[in-house]
């Protein structure tokens, strides 16, 4: 069972689910968002990120992700940890986010508890990386990715989700995140 959630071959395409520790809804804050789009990004520019698809949702995001000349689980390793201590900074210096204590108090208790961490932890452990070995497979999982905030309850239309690649493959408007597209 364990070798199932792993990149083998990071060379190939991964379906990838990074989740917030309790569910909590830490990206409904665009300061948040904004910290995964520029780890992102960084990740694109300097670690040879490919980026298919995406969707961030209020406590956790859906990605397609590859790469060609890296490996995948470093690269997921270092932009996890990296949002991690960048949203933590904001959190800490943040006069604005009203559940503030409580977040910081729920990322320590989950830091605290896995054995990994020393103090906070904001994502939980697994991504579940999932090899899309056949177009199918990667088709339904794009789908998925689309349909996601529509089937929480969100938005009525895949399309209309800002903060998901969904745009992009309509031809409708450029997201946040640079793509490589799945044809």
């Amino acid at each position: 069972m364990a070798r199932k959630y792993k990149f083998h071959d990071s060379r190939k395409l991964y379906f990838v689910t990074f989740t917030v520790v309790n569910w909590i809804d830490a990206f409904i804050r665009e300061e948040n968002r904004n910290i995964f789009y520029e780890s992102v990004k960084y990740c694109q520019e300097n670690k040879g990120l490919e980026v298919y698809s995406y969707c961030i949702v209020t406590s956790h995001i859906h990605m397609i992700i590859g790469t060609e000349n890296g490996n995948l689980s470093d690269i997921v390793r270092d932009l996890k940890s990296f949002t991690s201590r960048q949203i933590r900074k904001n959190l800490e210096a943040s006069t604005s986010e009203s559940r503030r204590e409580r977040m910081l108090w729920m990322f320590g208790r989950a830091g605290k508890k896995n054995g990994r961490n020393i103090d906070y932890q904001f994502w939980m452990q697994h991504n579940h990386p999932i090899e899309l070995l056949t177009r199918e497979l990667t088709l339904q999982r794009l789908n998925y990715i689309h349909k996601n905030p529509v089937e929480i309850g969100f938005i009525e239309k895949e399309e209309e989700w800002l903060h998901s690649s969904c745009g992009d493959y309509y031809g409708n408007r450029k997201g946040f995140i640079d793509l490589v597209f799945i044809e």
